[in-house]
């Protein structure tokens, strides 16, 4: 199987690493194109695992982030821009018949020793 971040590569070669092991992401960047790949692939408990614990949804919310993930067609994914903790990036995909894009500036941190999203700057 392609990784949904990148479709180069080998999903084992890529974000399966870090779906398995939160503690082998090495960058903001590697951490953004693994919860892509978590949105397509409805692997919501790593979405929660990837997530600060100040700003991660409840599990009411959980419930209707898994529904929506299994409900839309991801495309693709870019990256625009990335630094040490932050990255610019748009993500397509196809809801209802239409295309749409989410475009974010994602900052992330370090919690309990491994990356984490903490929200768009």
């Amino acid at each position: 199987m392609q990784c949904p971040c990148n479709p180069n590569k080998k999903y084992s070669d890529c974000c399966q690493k870090a779906h398995q092991n939160i503690h082998s992401v090495t960058s903001a960047e590697a951490l953004m194109r693994s919860r892509y790949s978590a949105f397509v692939l409805a692997n919501i408990d790593y979405l929660q695992k990837s997530h600060h614990s100040s700003t991660r949804p409840s599990k009411r919310e959980k419930k209707e982030i898994l529904a929506w993930t299994k409900a839309v067609n991801w495309i693709k994914l870019e990256v625009l821009h990335a630094t040490e903790t932050t990255v610019e990036f748009k993500a397509f995909f196809m809801e209802n018949g239409n295309i749409d894009v989410i475009h974010e500036n994602s900052v992330f941190c370090k919690e309990n020793d491994h990356w984490v999203y903490l929200g768009q700057k």
